[in-house]
């Protein structure tokens, strides 16, 4: 294969043939998991040193069941003063006063980058499809358009606010509004329901109207100020006197006001007032550290930063991931409607200060780091990290960016498992552990995954068990949780082909494709066709006497291994194990 035609090479193709025996025969259900497990299959008998799947039935190992894949869901966006303790403002919050005026080109309104800092040349791909655009994962569900919980309600005007508990007074908070205009956007934009469709565009107006009356003007910009006092029990940093100010808050600013001024429901007066304050909100980000209030700094290796939560010097904060990555997604915005080729700059840089620190992001094989500053590993916030760097890797066309969601993936995958999930055995003896965790299954902190008891078991044919935790275990590889019968809270280790869950799970669909190269020498490597039932399913091997390219258009974990599916030439649909070729030149490790 040659990168610039994309299917198998002939000239290079060695050998290209069918492996495997003939699929096994359903039976009942046997061996140690008595009621538990369902469609096992008998093994069949290989001549030695033949079978390929060690003792597990093709019909098993090449079937993907049906209404268990897929990818886990979004986890809850976060709660930017989590952690924290949020108090009545001890200063006058400096509000801009009346309706804002027309803004017009003068020495006050930025025009230029605030400073150099390093770029790589990242470049923005705007014709996205609608469903990768920035907030489309994050829609607004219809039960939630009028929340009324400990932490936050609606006031009489219908602005989101927050609060320490039921009966404690409200604060606005502009990240928790934008957010909540953001997913009311997304939902109008899918809704069919009229009346639905009209509170949807009348909670996001809202929330716009409410950032627009408070915001502060200063510096040629538009900053939209937390009027309460904040302190964060762990991040010593993070300790706020009202007004404060957030990157991540400005960025989404942009994001919000860039959206709503692209639907045609609105007014032409309002559109006009949208662009003119996503102009003010973008602002903002062309001024440094060199005044206050400032979002927008470079460290001292000439990497711009957003920060999410500034320090009280220039130049200092908690350097947060996930704030500044969701404030890129408003430049994204921005640029897209714009073309303002300042926007472009500020993303690239952005995106070359998150190229070159993710291996301070990264844990390997854990949770990732939620920021620099404190270096604390945060299960809430990996999940984001992996969502995060996928949009990335989208809005910027970068296979970099494709990697670190893999990395990410492979480091600490979602544990959630759909009902109906199965883990298959195949036959031969089995290791179970039983492990010191939270009474679902989860991490906790406190018992950090202790073994407690191991044990050996034997089947005499393959079998199955259902699971509802596929998770990396603490110091160890990943892991299943057996959810029913005899071993119920037990956990097996995921090694193919003897113990895997059985579907795909995970994936990330790259956009545009990626480049999968096969070693050369001749080396063999198999590849995999699944289907559901596995009985027309195929193991091929090939071998070529020179690298040779595929394209690849997805990754997903596949019966149990990290896969890449292949999208043309004779492999077309073909699935390949990540260990066994490199894409774009570098390995998942």
């Amino acid at each position: 294969m040659s990168k610039s035609h994309p299917a198998i090479d002939r000239r290079g193709l060695i050998r290209l043939a069918a492996k495997g025996a003939a699929a096994g025969v359903a039976v009942t259900a046997g061996g140690t998991f008595t009621g538990i497990a369902t469609g096992a299959v008998a093994a069949p008998v290989p001549a030695p040193g033949a079978d390929p799947l060690r003792g597990m039935p093709r019909a098993m190992a090449l079937s993907v069941p049906r209404g268990v894949n897929g990818d886990a869901p979004l986890p809850p966006l976060p709660d930017q003063t989590g952690g924290g303790r949020i108090s009545r403002p001890s200063r006058r919050i400096p509000y801009a006063k009346g309706a804002p005026a027309a803004r017009a080109a003068g020495e006050d309104v930025p025009t230029t980058l605030p400073f150099a800092f390093n770029q790589a040349g990242y470049r923005l791909v705007t014709d996205l499809p609608e469903h990768l655009r920035p907030w489309r994962d994050r829609p607004k569900r219809w039960e939630d358009i009028t929340p009324n919980t400990a932490t936050q309600f609606l006031d009489s005007e219908g602005v989101v606010q927050v609060r320490e508990g039921f009966g404690q007074p409200g604060y606005d908070q502009p990240v928790t509004q934008i957010q909540f205009a953001l997913g009311c956007i997304t939902s109008y934009r899918t809704e069919t329901d009229a009346s639905r469709k009209a509170l949807f565009l009348t909670r996001a107006t809202a929330q716009a109207k409410r950032l627009i009356d408070r915001r502060f003007e200063a510096r040629g910009a538009w900053y939209f100020p937390y009027p309460f006092d904040y302190a964060h029990e762990t991040h010593t940093s993070v300790a706020y006197k009202a007004p404060w100010y957030s990157g991540m808050a400005q960025g989404e600013a942009i994001s919000l006001f860039t959206q709503l001024s692209q639907l045609d429901a609105v007014t032409e007066e309002e559109r006009v007032l949208y662009r003119q304050a996503a102009d003010a909100a973008f602002a903002s980000l062309l001024r440094g550290d060199d005044g206050h209030p400032w979002v927008v700094h470079k460290d001292a290796s000439g990497y711009l930063w957003i920060q999410e939560y500034p320090g009280a010097q220039p130049a200092s904060g908690d350097y947060t991931y996930n704030g500044m990555i969701f404030a890129m997604f408003g430049l994204w915005d921005y640029y897209a409607a714009t073309g303002s080729e300042l926007a472009l700059a500020l993303y690239d840089g952005g995106a070359t200060t998150m190229a070159r620190y993710f291996p301070l992001l990264r844990n390997v094989r854990w949770h990732s780091y939620y920021c620099q500053t404190h270096r604390i590993p945060t299960p809430s916030y990996h999940q984001h990290h992996i969502n995060l760097f996928r949009q990335l890797h989208w809005q910027t066309g970068s296979p970099d960016f494709a990697h670190h969601t893999d990395v990410l993936t492979d480091d600490f995958p979602s544990p959630y498992l759909r009902d109906g999930s199965t883990v298959a055995f195949a036959a031969g003896t089995h290791a179970l552990y039983r492990l010191d965790t939270k009474v679902d299954g989860g991490w906790d902190k406190a018992k950090e995954d202790a073994q407690l008891e191991v044990k050996k078991v034997t089947f005499t044919r393959a079998t199955q068990a259902p699971a509802n935790m596929r998770r990396r275990i603490q110091d160890r590889g990943i892991y299943y949780r057996i959810s029913a019968g005899a071993y119920a809270g037990w956990w097996v280790g995921e090694t193919w082909p003897t113990a895997f869950l059985r579907g795909q799970y995970l994936t990330t669909t790259y956009l545009p494709q990626r480049t999968l190269t096969f070693p050369g020498g001749n080396r063999e490597v198999d590849v995999y066709r699944f289907t559901e039932d596995g009985m027309d399913a195929s193991i091929r091997t090939v071998s070529f006497a020179t690298p040779s390219n595929a394209p690849t258009d997805r990754r997903a974990i596949v019966n149990g291994r990290p896969m890449y599916q292949i999208t043309a030439g004779a492999l077309t649909d073909y699935w390949v194990a990540a260990t066994s070729v490199t894409i774009d030149g570098t390995t998942t490790a």
